[in-house]
């Protein structure tokens, strides 16, 4: 079974409002075990939006459109489909009823527009979640199907989950499940993993399952997405921990979290696990660290605190410096751990992008240097992972 997503609208094309609603259905179809492997947006114009689902239907099971079942003159998505199934729109005075009930209760007077909105393709049948005043339809054509749906989140979840997913199960007969797992790694390009992972990677194209994905976030590093596809959800939790244990086993302590744990997470983690506090000196970070810990930790119970303070001067080089920045937050919040990330003196000569990171544990002392991309905002957050990975990868030491 395959079913495609068409998003309806020139707003969308236009950048005035996000297609979160693609993204969402596509993920419920993959948890039903359903293969989405198209996505389009189309603007409202008959001509394309006809060509457009034409296209979907001939190259899958499925097709949900999203948009265009409002009351306005650009509303044209119940014509299209009609124009697709070769029908006439017939009106239906229970659904016109039914808008009208939503006036009163609002104490509304309801426009002639909104009965368009009752216009059903002879042959359709109203999905029976009517959250809005806007009706989703399920148009059959031949063995295939076109479901319409409104654009608003709300409503179309409402129909999604109620009407569209169960009758897409049932079409589909066997049961399949798709399940994901986001890997993420730092400290290495997107080329340079996938040169790691090359022998893997061929031998999963043989295999067919789990399928391996590359996914570059900035400053979040690069991320390997484990897509398993089985008959049931154990089978698929056993062949992604499988296929995790493995890429660990290649990568080794680059990969850093799984799915939603984030840098801070993983290091506040193992700070709580040892017992510890945590502070930081933020000369060069300006107050970046602080927001993306508290965020995770806001009641500061594992961090205490930044200082938010100038360029770090002193005697030594510049991990000496940060060495000094990280004990100063250390002794200032009374923590067990201190970490710090500075930036060169105006008289050091060193390259551009060149950083100083500083921890102190308990009585020992950790320094490096790092080489960082970007303007002075990239470099700060990029600072902000590169310490906290540093942090990481020490505590995971002893």
């Amino acid at each position: 079974m395959r079913c495609e997503v068409v998003a309806i609208g020139t707003e969308l094309l236009l950048g005035q409002i996000v297609d979160s609603n693609s993204s969402w259905i596509g993920e419920q179809l993959a948890l039903a075990g359903i293969d989405s492997l198209f996505q389009t947006k189309v603007g409202d114009n008959f001509e394309r939006m006809e060509a457009c689902i034409r296209q979907a239907l001939e190259r899958s099971d499925a097709v949900i459109c999203c948009g265009g079942l409002g009351p306005t003159q650009d509303d044209i998505t119940r014509d299209v489909l009609a124009r697709i199934m070769g029908v006439e729109l017939v009106r239906d005075e229970v659904i016109v009823a039914t808008i009208k009930a939503m006036f009163d209760e609002r104490e509304r007077e309801m426009s002639d527009n909104n009965r368009r909105q009752a216009d059903i393709p002879a042959g359709a049948s109203v999905i029976a979640q009517m959250p809005g005043t806007a009706p989703g339809m399920a148009c059959p054509v031949g063995d295939k199907v076109i479901y319409a749906v409104p654009g608003v989140p709300y409503e179309m979840k409402e129909m999604m989950l109620g009407t569209i997913l169960p009758d897409l199960q049932h079409r589909r007969g066997a049961a399949a499940v798709i399940r994901s797992r986001v890997l993420k790694t730092w400290g290495l390009s997107e080329s340079g993993l996938a040169e790691m992972l090359d022998d893997r990677l061929q031998e999963l194209d043989r295999i067919g399952n789990p399928t391996l994905a590359f996914q570059a976030s900035g400053i979040e590093g690069i991320k390997v997405r484990v897509t398993a596809k089985t008959d049931d959800e154990a089978s698929a939790i056993a062949i992604m921990d499988a296929e995790e244990s493995l890429v660990r086993g290649i990568v080794g302590d680059h990969l850093f979290a799984v799915d939603d744990a984030t840098m801070e997470s993983v290091v506040l983690d193992l700070v709580r696990a040892r017992g510890w506090r945590l502070a930081a000196h933020e000369s060069l970070t300006g107050g970046v660290m602080a927001s993306r810990m508290t965020a995770v930790d806001p009641d500061l119970k594992v961090f205490q605190g930044a200082i938010v303070a100038g360029e770090v001067t002193g005697q030594g080089d510049g991990e000496m410096r940060a060495v000094a920045a990280a004990a100063k937050a250390q002794n200032r919040f009374g923590c067990d751990l201190g970490i710090a990330a500075v930036s060169p003196l105006h008289d050091e000569d060193v390259p551009s992008g060149t950083v100083f990171l500083g921890i102190v544990a308990e009585n020992a002392e950790h320094a490096t240097t790092v080489a960082l991309p970007g303007d002075h905002r990239r470099l700060r957050a990029y600072a902000v992972i590169s310490l906290l990975d540093f942090a990481r990868k020490t505590l995971a030491r002893g």
